[in-house]
């Protein structure tokens, strides 16, 4: 049986149209190895944190340990765990993010940026310049929370899959840092090999893992099968009236089991919706609810639970058992921390897009997919953050707090860039679509306030993260900004600065100078610049515009779109390159020389443009982010390397700019 919010005829086309040359099929079991591998680990832990909430919101005590005495709950408080998670998972997890959220894609994009580029797009005009302002702010937060998130998760998940040794003996304990720190290398390794292939290789795990869930859950639902009437919202609601203290420890703690909701709409673009929906409502979510129906079950009986971790008390604690589910375990928490890692390169490409972070150095691994990217910078500053969490705070009980306040910070900001989307894109009534993000929101809410509770206790490792990326975003787009004004008023029109050529007829040398410059409508400053102290001008100048579309390769015969002759010398080739491709400027001047322009390939100069920035009182930033913004600078990747100039025959013309 499939309704039609799973697989509409509409999204296949989408995903034909997206992913031309791989087929659903393979797309679904790429993402089961890449997506969903964050929320499908939530059962290593989310249910133990969850008892050790309510410990200690009724007792005082935080010791997951005293769950094996059993006498700190009864069937109730269990009850009403195993169904705050049930209902979490649907409402959050399948109607919020698979069912709504993931149609506020960018042309097969995901993700908060995706969402802002599409309102700046096709709503731009519905929104004044001061309500855009705040959907930008939100968008870096949220994302500043997601990237957050991303250097956690691994961090929290592979020390947890790596505890469950602890469960045969306490003498592992020392060492499951320096395990996790070495999985955490060998994950960041191989990374450059591209999500593809990772997924490829992840995916039988990740079934395997799904499988294993789902029938652990099911072994112990067998025998406790009253487990089920957890089903009825009734025994949430009521946990939460008889014990109200708990419900504000509780509450975050559910939180956990739907912590990868952010990462599977930021990583939509690898795989496609179609993709992603069916990998969740036909192996994902099952597996998630037997799992967590047989934690509860496992809860309602009488036998210690060793160590107080539910996951791996749903086996026997014999070596035999505990030992596979451990490598099993420690598999899986790899593949929730590519989700995010894969989510994180997705996010940065597309602040760069918009104009939100310095420009890296961008990896293209699949000819097939856009979204398949690889950012080493990214990728090495994420394992360098990852190993300083797992060394410092030893085990993931400590570091549990730090997780929550990311997914429930950015589920908000999510819902509300989904309002204007809705109400704004696609031009749904305000009447019907309010009231429902108003209900989405205050679940947001309650999930970060009862997170907030534990700021001290790790919390704020994630806002420190998110403050580092927001600052970083609004500084660097507040000091573009102010380059980009500036550089734009010192711009002479293009007919005004030929005119003064035919008048000042100034000498000329042999040979062609490109400039560079991303603004058709002017001449380039850069040039400007040279033309002002050399007092000459090569007999031939070319202003070069480069244009980047979304196809993996723009044809040859139509890497040239536009030639036009301006007159006294100088043309403007306008050039265009797939995102597959790299911009490769000495091969265009090939083709520019075979479409008919006389060239001589051996005597051509580039020149480019190099500002120097000078700090004067005019662009209303204080004195520290200008600072900041100029060492951002200083360390994008240079154009001459974007471009593939050849560096003998690059000029870079060094011109101050006052921000």
């Amino acid at each position: 049986m499939q309704a039609s919010w799973i697989l509409s005829p509409s999204e296949r086309e989408a995903s034909v149209t997206a992913h031309a040359r791989s087929p659903l099929r393979v797309l679904v079991w790429a993402a089961l190895g890449v997506i969903f591998g964050d929320i499908g680990t939530s059962p290593l832990y989310a249910m133990s944190e969850t008892v050790s909430s309510h410990l200690l919101g009724v007792h005082g005590i935080h010791d997951k340990v005293t769950m094996q005495l059993g006498q700190y709950y009864g069937r109730d408080e269990v009850l009403g765990w195993t169904s705050l998670f049930v209902w979490a998972l649907l409402v959050v997890v399948t109607v919020k993010y698979v069912m709504l959220i993931l149609r506020a894609d960018n042309e097969g994009e995901g993700g908060m940026f995706a969402i802002l580029a599409l309102l700046r797009a096709k709503a731009a005009k519905l929104l004044s310049t001061r309500g855009m302002a705040v959907l930008v702010l939100l968008a870096v937060v949220g994302s500043g929370l997601i990237l957050g998130d991303g250097v956690i998760t691994p961090s929290l998940t592979i020390m947890s899959a790596w505890e469950g040794l602890e469960v045969v003996t306490q003498r592992w304990s020392p060492y499951i840092p320096w395990l996790s720190v070495a999985t955490l290398v060998a994950l960041f390794s191989i990374q450059r090999l591209g999500t593809a292939r990772v997924g490829a290789w992840f995916a039988p795990a990740m079934a395997v893992w799904f499988a294993t869930l789902a029938a652990m859950g099911a072994v112990n639902l067998v025998q406790h099968p009253s487990v089920l009437a957890a089903i009825n919202p009734w025994y949430a609601a009521r946990y939460m009236l008889h014990f109200p203290r708990a419900t504000l420890f509780v509450i975050g703690s559910v939180d956990l089991c739907i912590t990868g909701c952010e990462a599977l709409f930021a990583d939509m673009g690898h795989f496609g919706r179609p993709a992603v929906r069916r990998a969740w409502f036909y192996i994902v979510w099952p597996a998630l609810l037997l799992n967590y129906l047989g934690q509860g079950a496992r809860l309602l009986d009488d036998k210690p639970i060793a160590s107080g971790n539910v996951f791996f008390a749903l086996v026997p604690s014999s070596p035999g058992f505990v030992y596979p589910l451990v490598i099993i375990s420690w598999m899986a928490s790899i593949i929730a921390s590519q989700a995010l890692i894969s989510g994180a390169f997705s996010l940065v490409r597309q602040a760069m897009q918009l104009g939100l972070f310095p420009r890296v150095k961008v990896v293209h691994t699949n000819p097939d997919v856009e979204g398949q990217i690889y950012l080493p910078a990214v990728n090495w500053g994420y394992l360098l953050l990852c190993t300083l969490l797992v060394v410092g705070f030893r085990n993931s009980h400590n570091l549990a707090p730090a997780y929550g306040l990311a997914v429930t910070g950015t589920m908000a900001f999510t819902t509300i860039l989904f309002y204007f989307v809705a109400t704004r894109v696609w031009m749904w009534k305000a009447r019907w679509v309010g009231p429902l993000c108003v209900g989405l929101i205050a679940v947001d809410i309650s999930f970060f306030v009862s997170n907030a509770t534990q700021f001290f206790q790790g919390g704020y490792i994630t806002l420190a993260i998110a403050a580092g990326t927001a600052f970083t975003m609004m500084t660097w787009q507040k000091g573009r900004t102010a380059l980009g004004r500036v550089i734009r008023e010192a711009m002479l029109p293009t007919d005004l600065f030929l005119s003064s050529i035919r008048v000042e007829n100034p000498i000329r040398v042999q040979g062609t100078a490109v400039f560079m410059t991303s603004n058709p409508g002017g001449i380039p400053h850069s040039l400007i610049h040279y033309f002002k102290h050399a007092k000459s001008l090569h007999e031939q100048v070319i202003l070069l515009t480069v244009q980047t579309r979304h196809v993996p390769e723009v044809p040859e015969e139509q890497r040239i779109t536009e030639i036009t002759e301006l007159g006294e010398g100088f043309l403007w080739v306008h050039a265009a390159w797939g995102y597959m491709e790299g911009p490769d400027i000495p091969s265009l001047m090939a083709r520019v020389k075979a479409s008919g322009v006389h060239i001589n390939l051996d005597d051509v100069s580039f020149f480019l443009g190099r500002e120097s920035l000078v700090f004067t009182g005019s662009s209303g930033m204080s004195l520290l982010r200008k600072l900041f913004f100029k060492v951002l600078s200083q360390n994008a990747v240079p154009a001459s390397a974007f471009f593939r100039l050849p560096p003998g025959r690059v000029v870079e013309l060094g011109i101050q700019v006052e921000i």
